[in-house]
């Protein structure tokens, strides 16, 4: 027989074993399920702070006539009622300061300038039915409920009362005096909304927006 082979002669390599770092999981035998491993750091640290919480609020005492645990659902109760409160009440204050200021009130001889529009009248909201040909105005609504002083707006104080609006048209100044019949939701505070008829004499109908200057009378 020949001689044997350089490879069968080899020695087999040595296995090199590597042992993998412990792990949150242990392998689990055969048959049996996984085990989570509970890091101890993190439950002794909850027991830490439920024992300095037990120190604070001894569970066997009573608060204010109740147990702890009921003590502390009424307290987390009227923590989230205060807070409701505050949340409120800034928002509101919000609101409040962001309404325009020096409203064109009729509390003196002052001119005011804003834009002119007209609509359709109808029944304004101070119970007043009018009409296209009627020279009557509707305020900006910051002013008619700044005055408002009920429920019911055709009690408001500005209703019936008149402005004087003057612009120049064609080349000549014109004025034409309106009675308050009505609240514009869409106007700014110093733009008035009037009739047809009321537009026509203070600009042409297709310019639609102009602007005007106005007083209370």
């Amino acid at each position: 027989m020949g001689a044997p082979q350089d490879e069968a002669l080899k020695e087999p390599s040595a296995v090199k074993i590597v042992e993998k770092p412990p792990s949150d999981w242990e392998t689990p035998e055969e048959g049996t399920s996984k085990k989570f491993r509970i890091p101890i750091g993190g439950l002794a640290a909850g027991w830490a702070i439920a024992d300095r919480f037990d120190r604070l609020l001894p569970p066997h005492k009573r608060y204010l006539g109740r147990s702890r645990r009921t003590f502390l659902v009424c307290v987390g109760v009227v923590f989230v009622v205060v807070l409701a409160l505050v949340i409120g009440l800034s928002v509101g204050l919000t609101r409040k300061s962001s309404k325009p200021r020096n409203l064109p009130l009729p509390t003196g001889a002052e001119t005011f300038t804003g834009d002119l529009t007209y609509y359709d009248p109808g029944l304004g909201a101070c119970g007043i039915a009018s009409t296209a040909n009627d020279d009557i105005v509707a305020i900006s609504h910051f002013t008619f409920d700044a005055v408002q002083t009920g429920s019911d707006p055709n009690q408001n104080v500005l209703c019936g009362r008149r402005i004087r609006a003057q612009r120049a048209n064609n080349g000549k100044t014109v004025s034409v005096d309106l009675t308050v019949v009505d609240r514009c939701t869409g106007c700014k505070p110093t733009d008035i909304d009037v009739s047809p008829s009321a537009f026509d004499k203070l600009a042409q109908r297709d310019l639609g927006r102009v602007p005007v200057t106005w007083a209370w009378l």
